[in-house]
């Protein structure tokens, strides 16, 4: 089989498709985020993230998570969690100061670098960026959904059976920083 010439600024479509692949290769396997807190009279309260789009659409238990997203190798990591908390929340949502909750790994290997903060959020504001995904697939229709489709306070010992199980570990380093023993 001949090669083929490519010549500057013209590009074959088998080196479109490999940069594309190469692009989504190329993704960050790191995402930064933050699980923002308060102090209700039934004790400790963690805001949580519904992922939306169809694969979520009829998911519950298992599949909230902090608000966080992917981070670029030279960003910092607090920075770019307070960006992502922005972004699936709207700008009306604030967290105080934060403090580093560390590092997990969730199952399909992507990586969580974690801050908490306390503050308060109205889930009504909701106010998340969107995606555009070709839906249903190879339809050729593309559809726009949101990054997060719903946002909720709940006790920790309920946020227990809401989170991705890779983040489960968060609730109990906020436990152990926030000086609260209940929720276990």
């Amino acid at each position: 089989m001949p090669k083929a010439r490519v010549y500057i600024g013209q590009k074959t479509a088998q080196a479109a498709a490999t940069q594309s692949v190469n692009r989504n290769a190329a993704r960050s396997n790191v995402s930064a985020g933050i699980l923002a807190y308060r102090r209700a009279k039934r004790g400790l309260e963690v805001l949580l993230v519904h992922p939306g789009g169809p694969f979520w659409r009829n998911k519950d238990e298992g599949a909230w998570s902090i608000p966080k997203g992917e981070i670029d190798a030279i960003e910092d990591p607090e920075q770019a969690a307070r960006r992502e908390f922005a972004e699936e929340l709207g700008a009306t949502a604030a967290v105080g100061a934060l403090d580093a909750l560390g590092e997990v790994r969730q199952r399909g290997g992507k990586r969580v670098i974690a801050f908490c903060g306390e503050g308060d959020f109205d889930p009504i504001a909701l106010s998340s960026n969107t995606f555009d995904i070709e839906w249903p697939p190879r339809s050729g229709r593309r559809q726009t959904f949101p990054e997060v489709d719903r946002a909720e306070w709940f006790d920790i010992e309920f946020a227990r059976t809401k989170i991705l199980s890779g983040q489960m570990e968060l609730l109990d380093r906020l436990l152990a920083i926030a000086g609260e023993s209940a929720g276990k």
